[in-house]
């Protein structure tokens, strides 16, 4: 038996914590692996194309589907919605392979919540210490001292939901972490609910054994 449900892989952690490197190493090794394509309202930015950076939908649109459930999860940033259409997920893993989502623990929730959150698994990262966790914003020189500053206060609250995730995991050695991700992976793609011949396999072995009776 070789064909299993694919996962709803969901990475969170504050900004500075290693969880993009983390999402692109785990992507690597894994070609399948699918990230998925967010819903917005916002214009299209020069370059970008619908269906690859975002689906773009117009307001309306985008607040049907949420009143229909057809977003896993949505939130309102900068005057714009941002979500998760849950069509292309489940396609995706119904074709047996994993969707990674990089969402907050708002996100978090709202997929875990949803029908297809079954088969959902949450893993947090959190750095070593908040000494370090500065010194990471800071040395990818990407950001302004204001704009560090706002990412700074904003992570204890995003740290402190941390219960919420079903591993959590320090990441004060990226390789180590690196590895203990897709063990944790691995494992999860073998949980019960992932693997929908098993049924059916244990049907012939009953029939097999009622045979030899």
């Amino acid at each position: 038996m070789t064909n299993r449900r694919g996962l709803l892989i969901i990475l969170s952690s504050p900004s500075g914590a290693g969880k993009s490197t983390l999402a692109r190493r785990l992507m690597a090794w894994d070609p399948g692996l699918k990230f998925s394509v967010s819903a917005t309202t916002r214009a299209p930015r020069p370059g970008e194309e619908h269906g690859r950076e975002y689906f773009f939908m117009k307001e309306e649109e985008f607040k049907t589907q949420v009143a229909e459930g057809q977003m896993l999860e949505h939130a309102h940033v900068f005057g714009n919605f941002y979500g998760s259409p849950a069509g292309p997920v489940r396609d995706t893993i119904n074709n047996g392979q994993d969707v990674l989502f990089d969402v907050d623990w708002q996100g978090e929730i709202q997929i875990r919540n949803s029908d297809l959150g079954k088969h959902a698994l949450s893993i947090f990262i959190l750095p070593p210490s908040i000494v370090e966790l500065r010194r990471r914003l800071e040395t990818r020189a990407q950001d302004s001292e204001d704009v560090i500053a706002k990412r700074m206060l904003k992570s204890w609250d995003e740290i402190s939901h941390w219960g919420y995730y079903d591993y959590v995991l320090v990441n004060d050695d990226l390789d180590e972490t690196e590895a203990k991700l897709k063990t944790i992976v691995e494992a999860e793609r073998m949980r019960r609910i992932q693997q929908p011949e098993l049924q059916d396999h244990v049907r012939q072995l009953q029939m097999q054994f009622e045979e030899m009776s």
